[in-house]
């Protein structure tokens, strides 16, 4: 981390960055982390872990998040979560991105640090009570997207789950996400299976089944409108980029 990427993240106040090694420690955090943490300065919170510096449940699930990217060298996106420094301090909601830092060392590529970037979403007018919503409406794609088969909810089903009407989480999900609700599903489809694409040897139809496509054709047809590429090629691009 470089004093001037540092200063930089310093310069977005609605923006909480944080670098954490290994053992879970802040090893850089930007002016805004000091802010919604516990700590008094920036100095302060190094070396510091999550239960020191948030709510213990909370920080339970930050360091959860931290431990699959560290384990699985996957990133984390578009979590929604409550970021809290102590029991009786404000609540805010967050969108978290989390990214494996790599390095190359004798025994092979391994994954040294966590980068994290939490966006403060007071600013996108939809309410501790949408965004609540939303949080139900995520979960509820990743359970439906996790099962076995698959199954897509429908607009209206995401709608009960927030406890909103389809046109109000429609406009409650374009303010967090930038997309629509079939959009931010098709999203969640798509990057699993790319995933799959990237770390399995899977047959491309069973990906597509896993995805929650109707077949194979369905899914190399999306996927070459929305990157360029048929299965086939994403998958050698992806394993020739690894080596």
């Amino acid at each position: 981390m470089t004093p001037e990427l540092l200063d930089l993240f310093n310069d977005l106040p609605g923006v909480m960055f944080c670098v954490k090694d290994q053992g879970g420690r802040y090893a850089a955090v930007n002016e805004a982390f000091v802010r919604r943490s516990s700590a008094s300065t920036q100095h302060e919170a190094l070396g510091r872990t999550a239960r020191e510096l948030f709510v213990p449940d909370l920080a339970e699930r930050y360091e959860a998040q931290d431990s699959e990217v560290l384990a699985t060298g996957k990133p984390l996106r578009g979590e929604l979560e409550i970021i809290r420094a102590t029991d009786d301090g404000e609540p805010g909601w967050y969108l978290t991105t989390k990214l494996p830092l790599v390095r190359d060392t004798g025994a092979g590529r391994v994954v040294v640090a966590v980068l994290a970037m939490s966006t403060d979403l007071r600013s996108s007018g939809t309410g501790d009570g949408g965004v609540a919503g939303l949080a139900r409406v995520v979960e509820l794609v990743r359970e439906r997207l996790e099962a076995t088969p698959p199954i897509v909810p429908t607009n209206a089903e995401l709608a009960a789950a927030a406890g909103t009407s389809v046109s109000t989480l429609d406009r409650h999900m374009r303010k967090v996400f930038s997309l629509s609700p079939r959009a931010y599903i098709l999203k969640q489809r798509m990057d699993r299976a790319m995933v799959l694409l990237a770390e399995t040897d899977l047959p491309i139809a069973e990906i597509a089944h896993r995805a929650g496509f109707y077949d194979q054709p369905n899914f190399t047809r999306q996927l070459a409108r929305l990157i360029g590429e048929t299965p086939a090629g994403f998958r050698r691009r992806a394993r020739t980029a690894r080596r």
